[in-house]
């Protein structure tokens, strides 16, 4: 029976208080509680980074780049996509830095409130025709700010959670850990699909667009009070502290284990690689090149994160049984073979791109519920918290910063055999490094 936090005013036996605080001293934080914080946080951080992802497809390119053609401007929208990734694995060594001089708290409170205000602050940007290049350099200094804030939020949940997650029930738990991706696509999506089919174009171009940049500050509002609630209790630093779950040099650990960070980053590359294939991509190629209807075709994109979310724990059943590495080797082969039927998908009319969409969800559900840890489970104790969280970066930067650019910008000169060659490439560079992985494990 689980004993409460305060002794019962009824009954002022010192023993049974004394007893009560000595039991809560030793209590030991859940795996599903770490869950919950993980996933609460996840959701937000992904609902703000697809609100922008949405928005440089659908948005951008009118409202900030009107001087160039549709094809240009949504290039030029997805370059400043980009930026977020790029600068993020700097906010993590800065959010490090943070935290070592002033604490967790301190830390994830900045991180969330810079990931909100740049957030909102686009929201508040006038385009291209009223504020001509000043709009589109803030635009570009708030994406920098989101990177930096993503960066910055790391808590060390999902590797507590990966430690204290049962032997048997590992592939599981680490499943939970990357749910905030498909449910914060659902919320994103859901938000540009409803004011897209509300409005007319006027409308959603002028004001509309902006609503779902507004939620996002009141979002991370919600999730830094739920998660400082999780993090900043007295079983949760300690736990953290006990797992040496802190900060460490960054410089010791390029030097000691520098390699497990770029193996770790090229493991689940072909899952990273189709993460950004179809969920922003597609939309800007089906504005551009279909006659699909956008609120449509966002709501297929939702039908497909609903299954990518009921896929997840399918990944982890699976992990579970044949190990985690297996499960993503398996999975990177599956991606290969979906990536050569790209092409004759998204150019076969609503039917294909529908099954496009649908397909590839449930292909990012699997692979991307194992994506995380993958091979960081190499790391030192004392690296692991720092090592965990650059890993994730520079997978991100590597395989999703520059997949809307280089995926729309080679189809539309070269045809849709480029998503073909971007795919498998990310599937041959995760079974490398996953094989590279197992051999620095066995020396370690």
């Amino acid at each position: 029976m689980h004993t409460p936090n305060h002794a019962n005013p009824a009954n002022p036996d010192p023993s049974q208080t004394v007893s009560v605080h000595s039991t809560d001293a030793h209590a030991e934080v859940a795996p599903g509680d770490i869950a919950v914080g993980v996933v609460i946080g996840r959701t937000s951080e992904y609902f703000d980074f697809f609100v922008y992802g949405i928005a440089s497809a659908l948005v951008f390119p009118s409202v900030f780049f009107s001087f160039a053609g549709r094809l240009e401007g949504t290039l030029y929208a997805f370059v400043l996509f980009s930026f977020a990734f790029i600068v993020r694995p700097l906010g993590t060594l800065a959010g490090m830095e943070i935290q070592r001089r002033f604490g967790r708290g301190t830390k994830l409170t900045a991180a969330l409130f810079l990931m909100g205000c740049s957030t909102a602050g686009m929201a508040l940007l006038p385009g291209y025709a009223t504020w001509g290049a000043w709009a589109i350099g803030l635009l570009a200094l708030f994406r920098v700010g989101q990177g930096l804030a993503m960066g910055a939020s790391w808590d060390g949940l999902p590797s507590l959670l990966a430690l204290n997650a049962p032997e048997h029930r590992r592939g599981w738990y680490a499943m939970l850990a990357q749910l905030g991706a498909p449910l914060g696509f659902l919320v994103a999506g859901g938000l540009f699909a409803y004011l897209w089919g509300s409005l007319d174009s006027n409308d959603f171009l002028s004001w509309g667009w902006r609503y779902p940049f507004y939620a996002a500050f009141a979002i991370n509002v919600v999730a830094l009070f739920a998660r400082l609630r999780l993090v900043l209790t007295h079983e949760y630093e300690r736990e953290l502290n006990e797992r040496e779950l802190e900060p460490c040099n960054a410089r010791e650990l390029f030097s000691r284990q520098g390699d497990n960070i770029v193996v770790g980053a090229f493991a689940a590359l072909a899952s990273y690689a189709l993460f950004h294939i179809v969920t922003v991509f597609p939309l800007s190629w089906i504005l551009l090149y279909s006659d699909q209807v956008i609120g449509e075709f966002l709501t297929v994109q939702i039908v497909g994160a609903l299954l990518a979310a009921a896929a997840m724990p399918v990944s982890g059943m699976v992990a579970d049984r044949i190990g985690r590495r297996s499960t993503l080797s398996l999975l990177a082969v599956l991606i290969g073979v979906f990536s050569l039927f790209a092409p004759l998908l998204l150019d076969g009319g609503v039917l294909g791109q529908d099954l496009f969409i649908l397909v590839g969800f449930v292909l990012l559900g699997l692979s991307y519920g194992q994506a995380s840890g993958a091979a960081t489970v190499n790391f030192l104790p004392k690296f692991r918290y720092t090592g965990a969280a650059l890993t994730s970066d520079f997978a991100w930067l590597i395989g999703a910063a520059f997949a809307p650019l280089v995926a729309l910008g080679l189809s539309a000169r070269f045809g849709l055999i480029a998503v073909t060659a971007y795919l498998l490439s990310g599937c041959v560079c995760t079974l490398l490094a996953l094989r590279i992985s197992r051999t620095l494990g066995a020396r370690e």
